[in-house]
C-alpha cells in the first residue's frame, strides 16, 4: 500500500498561517514571521504487482521558491526510481540518483527541469525497478523552501537547433548512445564528452540521457565550446520492458506505463510527432538485474520503428547475433529499419564494467547533405548508415549499383571496402548469408548479381568480418527487381 498525502494547511481567516500538518511533522509560524521551512514526511510500502509506478502527492503552498525531495529505498535489495511532476506536468527524472532532487525558478538539480514553483498538487514519481521478496518499503522527505538554496544557473536556457556546421554531402562519424551526467546513472560532464568525442574524430554524439529532457538546458552553451562537434539533442526512453532512443527528441515522452501495445504505440508516435525517430536499443541485452529493462519485450509494430542498435558497446560480442536476428526479423516483416550503433557510455571513456567503452565505439557512419540535426536524422530516414563496430579507424564499406558494362549484362550491387586489406567480406541477402571473398586490395570491389522477379524487392547488406560481431556492417539497401532502389 502507500502512504496517503498529507493532510492540508489550516490557516485562520485572516489569512495567517496557524499550523502545517505532515506526515510526522509539525512546523510553528507567525504571521509577518519569515515562513520556515515546511518539512513532509511520507513512508509506505508497495508490493511487486502491477502497476509499475506510483506517485506520492504533496500539496506546495503559494510563495514557495525552492522544493527538495530526499528518497530511500529502504532495503538495498530493492531499487526504486524517482521523478517529480508539477501541476503542469514533468519536471524531472533522477532515476536511480541517490542525492536529493531540488527544483527552483532559476536552478535544478540533475536531471531536473528549471522553472516556476507553481502552487498546487506535485508528486514524487516512482518507478518499482525491482522489488524483492515482494515488497518494499520507502521514505521521502520534501522541503519547502521560501529561499532557494541552489545559485541560478544561467547556462540553463530554451533548446534552439545549432546552424549547420558543415554544408558538404559525405560520410559523417559519431555515437548515437552516450550519457552525461544529466542520466541518474552516469557522471561523465559535458566538457569530458566533448574531449573523448573530439579525439576520437567523430562529427556528432548524440546526448541520451535516460528519460528527461534537462540535458537540453545545457545544449546552448555546450554547443558554443563544441566547435565543428555537432551535439544531437535525444532521450534514451528506458522503461522496464526495453530501452529505445528518441533521437532527435526535444519534449519529454510519458515512460511511466506498464507494457501494453497502446502505450508503446502511443510513446512512439509522440517521438515522431515531434520529428524525432525511435530506435531501439541494445533490444537483446538480457542480462536480468544487471540491467533491469534493457532487453526489447514492448509490443510495437515494425513500421513504428526508425532504427535499431545492432552493436552496442561491449556487449557486442555477445548479442550482436540476437540482435542481428531481430533487426532481420523486421526487415522481412518490411520495415525499413536502419542500422546504427552506440557506445552505452556513461563515464566519458572511464567506464570500469564489463561492458563499458568510450564514446565512438562502435562508430556510427550516416552519409548527410550537412552536418546539422536535420541532416543527420534523414541520412538515417534513407537509410544511409554503416555502422563501425570498434571504433573510427575501422574499414568503410559502401555499396551502390555497378553501371553494366553493355546492355546485356545482369543488374549488380557493389560493395566498395576500404582499409579492410586482409580481412573477409560478404553480403547478406534477405537475412541469409553470402558467400565469404578474402579482402586483396584497398580499395576492393564485392560484387554480386541481383535476382529476383520483375517487381520483386529484395534486401542486400554488406560487412567486413573479423569474428563476431563483424568489423563493418552497412544498413539494408533495397532493390526491387527491374526498378532499382526503394526508400
Amino acid at each position: 500500500m502507500i502512504s496517503p498525502p498529507r493532510p492540508p494547511s489550516l490557516r485562520d481567516g485572516g489569512g495567517r498561517w496557524l499550523v502545517a500538518v505532515g506526515l510526522g511533522t509539525v512546523v510553528l509560524f507567525a504571521a509577518g514571521v519569515a515562513r520556515a521551512d515546511e518539512v513532509l514526511t511520507f513512508t509506505g510500502t508497495v508490493d511487486a504487482a502491477a502497476p509499475n509506478h506510483f506517485t506520492i502527492p504533496f500539496e506546495v503552498p503559494a510563495g514557495t521558491a525552492e522544493i527538495q525531495v530526499d528518497h530511500d529505498d529502504g532495503d538495498p535489495d530493492d531499487i526504486l526510481d524517482w521523478g517529480l511532476s508539477s501541476p503542469s506536468g514533468f519536471r524531472g527524472w533522477g532515476g536511480g540518483n541517490s542525492e536529493p532532487a531540488i527544483v527552483s525558478e532559476l536552478a535544478a538539480s540533475r536531471s531536473y527541469l528549471i522553472g516556476p514553483i507553481e502552487p498546487g498538487t506535485w508528486a514524487v514519481d516512482v518507478g518499482k525497478a525491482k522489488v524483492a521478496g515482494g515488497a518494499a518499503s520507502y521514505a521521502v522527505t520534501v522541503t519547502l523552501r521560501d529561499t532557494p538554496t541552489l545559485a541560478p544557473q544561467p547556462e540553463r536556457e530554451p533548446y534552439a537547433p545549432a546552424a549547420a556546421l558543415r554544408a558538404e554531402a559525405r560520410w559523417y562519424a559519431g555515437d548515437f548512445h552516450v550519457h552525461s551526467r544529466e542520466s541518474g546513472d552516469a557522471d561523465a560532464t559535458f566538457d569530458e564528452i566533448l574531449a573523448l568525442a573530439a579525439s576520437r574524430g567523430l562529427d556528432f554524439v548524440e546526448l541520451s540521457d535516460h528519460n528527461t529532457t534537462s540535458q537540453l538546458d545545457f545544449l546552448g552553451d555546450v554547443q558554443g565550446r563544441a566547435g565543428s562537434l555537432l551535439i544531437l539533442p535525444g532521450v534514451e526512453f528506458t522503461t522496464y520492458a526495453g530501452h529505445a532512443n528518441g533521437i532527435g527528441a526535444t519534449a519529454f515522452v510519458e515512460h511511466k506505463f506498464d507494457p501494453s501495445p497502446a502505450s508503446i504505440q502511443a510513446a512512439a508516435d509522440a517521438f515522431r510527432a515531434q520529428g524525432a525517430l525511435f530506435a531501439l536499443n541494445h533490444p537483446a541485452l538480457d542480462i536480468g538485474d544487471a540491467c533491469i529493462g534493457c532487453a526489447w519485450k514492448q509490443d510495437l509494430p515494425a513500421s513504428s520503428i526508425d532504427a535499431i542498435e545492432i552493436v552496442t558497446a561491449g556487449s557486442a560480442q555477445i548479442f550482436y547475433e540476437p540482435a542481428s536476428r531481430i533487426w532481420e526479423g523486421l526487415a522481412d516483416q518490411g520495415a525499413h529499419v536502419a542500422a546504427i550503433g552506440g557506445s552505452d557510455d556513461h563515464r566519458a571513456g572511464e567506464d570500469p564494467g564489463a561492458f563499458g567503452t568510450p564514446i565512438g565505439s562502435p562508430t556510427t557512419m550516416v552519409f548527410a547533405e550537412e552536418v546539422s540535426v536535420a541532416g543527420t536524422l534523414q541520412g538515417i530516414r534513407q537509410g544511409r548508415t554503416v555502422v563501425k563496430v570498434r571504433g573510427p579507424a575501422d574499414p568503410m564499406v559502401e555499396i551502390d549499383p555497378v553501371p553494366p558494362e553493355d546492355g546485356a549484362s545482369p543488374p549488380r550491387l557493389r560493395a566498395l571496402v576500404t582499409g579492410g586489406a586482409g580481412l573477409d567480406a560478404r553480403f547478406v541477402i534477405d537475412g541469409a548469408l553470402g558467400d565469404t571473398v578474402t579482402i586483396d586490395a584497398d580499395p576492393f570491389e564485392l560484387v554480386v548479381a541481383l535476382a529476383g522477379a520483375p517487381g520483386e524487392a529484395r534486401r542486400y547488406r554488406a560487412g567486413v568480418l573479423g569474428g563476431v560481431p563483424p568489423v563493418t556492417l552497412t544498413s539494408h539497401v533495397w532493390i526491387t527487381t527491374g526498378v532499382g532502389p526503394v526508400g
